[in-house]
């Protein structure tokens, strides 16, 4: 059935979430329950709404300026005037191309903060943003500006035809699916139907160009599917769902297409035939892929996929799934690692990655009515992925770790990347939250998350609910919910109990309580005491409601130690803390020293809780009495009492880069202690090219030449550069006689290599010279190389390297004596 689009009214959807509001008639079939729309629920409280004001405020003029300051926003004026034969001044295709997807999700989110809040400023800017956007489609709907701009000489990762690389990095199909949202979003919010129409005449010329009997085709980045879901439900129009559907069922090794195969976008097996996250797997392509085949699932109903969504979810809460709640456990690849690869200090765990897992489990939780959906969307959203955005609201983390040596690039937080997918996302994600709080069908309401708030429900069997939460969580689990229906009616609410409030942090044996809570949950109806009978994570109240019943949920609230199961090796001997849904890091600004790396927390040691409101704008911390270790001049072990303080994850990097550490040793045997102090501490470095060189000082050593975790190298994207220098200034006249250096070679990933050759140089006054060498400058893998010299007295000393042809060069550590 197709739906007149002039007839429709405008109305507000779930931001992310599935915009399901399209009248019965239109779709016979969706997801079992129903989101009660962001629109209807209206945040008041002091965790979230301060979060989203900061969103509509800062974080979206900010992220369109940054569009306009870096060009993507320039790339459709080009691209118009490339299509209307205009000269225009810079003729290059753009940076990457799925640039036009960063425009697409912060106007979703401009959308999303519009249809709560009119600020017609925004509008105006938007509407004229759309401008662009259209005037940059071709005739056909054909809409990609890295073609557009210079059809003739197209970006490297698109090829010489449409849609030809799609599957291996062209990104034809991802900017499209960003567009489709965004338009769903702005036309509901607005009523402005001109970003839909574009949408639609794109849509109208896939649906044309694929499908059985035509082309066979498949994202390579997928988000498209989404997306044709939404514009499938807006208008009625079941081609969409039927493309998407295509598109799915094409993607397998069995397929024509270029990736056909490859675990990186998924396509090692056809989708109903998936069984887990693989490794190598792009985390933000699978959590997208399987978000759209939960939208398929519900829409067409079809059990193979939701067969295979819930193999994949048991992979991921068991085996893949960080204590933040992040995934996508490997740098390389932004992917997937190996069952219980999940490291602390490289842990990438991408922002967008955070984002998608979220859309995910809210998907399978609308198609189950189970908690546990909403237990790992919960942790992951209190921790994993609003630690993506600072609290200023305009720098962010692409990759959120779980431990931090403060020397890396990626412990400082940015205000843009060359690559601004997160900051998109987040941008549109919280201006959705509200929508994650309610469900419903027919006269059952879910209450899935706790917050300060006042919502209108209306309920598929046409009453409406006022309800009202009182709570100040996440820092305390006291929950007042007042119900005041139109009308006294019999109705059930389901209210969930968290798992980390029934001793299940995961619903999985992936992690633990080291020790069990006496507290348990309580729940009151009117005053009275119900039985905390359990129903898939919620216990069901069923009455006739009147006007002034109310809930009264007490969570408690005590400080727990989490466990790893014993198969991820990177916790083994480690605990992490939490307190609610809430995961806390050691953090060097709040511990003497600065440092937080050579901490122990002995399993006896009491841990308290105390609220800080002028900390972080308002958080809890934990205290604890612990232990920090470090070496001294001889060797020896010197053990410190301190007294330690842990913010919660999400707030680390907001006061600086330093160290940070979420799984802390509670014994001697797993602990780092520091070492003593060295002719290098206090030290400064330089190094040619633009890179950070200060992870060559780091304390500890690297596993291998090819550990990723710390090291610097020349790399540049031409390999132009054959020598290179780095430079250490000591803090103070020092006298040396070796140094050693253990270089970084990423042979079978990348092209750092170990140098042809290298020599050392000592400044005198303001000339370097070379030391008097004793020994060969040796260029051994995974081994410290040491050099001996002649003794100097020197205020720094210089490495200076002769890269191998066609390879840079890289050093993990560089250690002096």
């Amino acid at each position: 059935m197709t739906l007149c689009l002039a007839s429709m009214k405008p109305f507000a959807i779930s931001a992310c979430l599935l915009a399901s509001l399209v009248s019965a008639s239109a779709q016979q079939r969706d997801y079992p329950v129903k989101p009660v729309p962001f629109t209807d629920v209206h945040l008041n409280d002091a965790f979230w709404a301060p979060r989203i004001e900061i969103n509509r405020t800062v974080t979206i003029p900010f992220a369109f300026q940054k569009e306009e300051e870096t060009g993507t926003v320039g790339n459709f004026i080009r691209a118009a005037q490339s299509l209307r034969r205009e000269p225009f001044e810079n003729h290059s295709y753009p940076r990457y191309p799925f640039d036009d997807s960063d425009v697409y999700k912060v106007l979703e989110g401009a959308a999303y903060t519009l249809s709560v809040h009119p600020d017609p400023k925004l509008e105006a800017y938007c509407d004229d943003l759309i401008q662009k956007i259209a005037a940059a489609q071709e005739p056909d709907g054909y809409l990609y500006t890295a073609r557009t701009i210079d059809p003739l000489h197209p970006h490297p990762w698109s090829g010489a035809e449409r849609w030809i690389l799609e599957g291996v990095g062209s990104h034809e199909l991802y900017d499209l699916g960003h567009l489709y949202e965004a338009a769903v979003a702005y036309y509901q919010a607005t009523g402005n139907r001109t970003l839909l129409d574009v949408a639609l005449r794109s849509a109208n010329l896939l649906v044309r160009t694929f499908g059985p009997g035509k082309r066979e085709i498949w994202p390579g980045h997928q988000v498209v599917e989404m997306g044709l879901v939404k514009l499938c439900r807006v208008t009625g129009d079941r081609r969409y769902l039927d493309l998407a559907k295509f598109m799915l069922d094409s993607r397998g090794p069995q397929s024509s297409e270029k990736g056909a195969g490859n675990a990186y976008v998924e396509a090692n097996k056809r989708v109903v035939d998936q069984t887990d996250a693989p490794a190598g797997g792009h985390a933000v392509r699978a959590m997208y892929m399987y978000s759209g085949m939960a939208d398929v699932a519900a829409l067409t109903g079809d059990s193979a996929y939701t067969d295979a969504l819930d193999r994949i979810w048991n992979d991921v809460a068991a085996r893949k799934l960080h204590v933040t709640g992040g995934v996508g456990a490997r740098a390389e690849g932004e992917s997937f690692g190996e069952d219980y690869e999940l490291p602390n200090l490289t842990a990438y765990n991408e922002t967008c990655a955070a984002v998608g897992n979220d859309f995910w489990n809210h998907r399978l939780f609308l198609l189950h009515a189970d908690a546990k959906y909403i237990d790992v969307m919960e942790r992951t959203l209190y921790n994993g992925l609003i630690s993506g955005v600072a609290l200023d609201g305009v720098t962010f983390f692409y990759e959120n770790p779980l431990e931090a040596t403060g020397l890396a690039a990626k412990d400082q937080r940015s205000p843009w990347f060359g690559v601004p997918c997160c900051p998109g996302n987040i941008t549109r994600f919280m201006a959705s939250v509200p929508g994650y709080v309610y469900a419903q069908r027919g006269d059952t309401l879910w209450v899935n998350l706790f917050a300060a708030s006042t919502a209108g429900i209306k309920m598929d069997n046409g009453r409406t609910v006022r309800v009202t939460q009182q709570t100040r969580y996440p820092w305390d689990g006291a929950v007042k919910i007042s119900v005041a229906p139109d009308q006294a009616a019999p109705m059930t609410i389901r209210v969930r109990i968290p798992g980390w409030a029934r001793e299940e942090p995961i619903p999985s044996d992936l992690y633990r309580f080291a020790t069990e809570s006496r507290e348990r949950p309580t729940l009151k109806v009117n005053g009275a005491a119900v039985p905390v009978h359990l129903d898939k994570g919620y216990v069901a109240i069923t009455r006739t409601w009147t006007a002034g019943d109310t809930i009264e949920l007490n969570l408690p609230m005590p400080v727990r130690r989490v466990v790893a199961n014993s198969q991820v090796a990177a916790d083994r001997g480690r605990v992490a803390l939490q307190r609610g849904p809430i995961v806390f890091a050691a953090e060097w600004a709040d511990n003497p020293g600065g440092r937080v790396r050579n901490l122990m927390l002995p399993d006896q040691e009491p841990l308290r809780a105390e609220f800080r409101p002028a900390l972080l704008r308002g958080v809890e911390v934990l205290q604890a009495r612990a232990v920090a270790l470090s070496r001294n001049e001889k060797g020896n072990l010197i053990r410190t009492p301190e007294e330690v303080t842990f913010i919660p994850y999400y707030a680390w990097a907001n006061r600086g880069p330093g160290q940070m550490m979420v799984w802390i040793p509670n014994s001697e045997s797993t602990a780092r202690p520091a070492p003593p102090p060295s002719v290098t501490t206090g030290a400064t470095l330089a190094a040619s090219g633009a890179k950070n060189p200060n992870p060559v000082k780091a304390d500890d050593d690297p596993s291998s030449s090819a550990d990723p975790a710390l090291y610097f190298d020349w790399w540049t994207a031409d390999l132009a550069a054959r020598t290179g220098w780095i430079e250490c200034a000591f803090a103070k006249p020092a006298t040396v006689s070796e140094a050693a250096l253990y270089w970084f070679d990423d042979t079978g990933h990348g092209a750092v290599r170990v140098p042809a050759s290298w020599r050392i140089f000592y400044r005198d006054g303001t000339a370097w010279k070379p030391v008097d060498a004793t020994g060969e400058y040796g260029v051994e893998k995974d081994r410290y190389n040491k050099i001996a010299f002649r003794q100097v007295t020197t205020t720094a000393l210089r490495v200076e390297v002769t890269m191998q042809p066609s390879y840079s060069a890289g050093i993990q550590r560089w250690r002096v004596k």
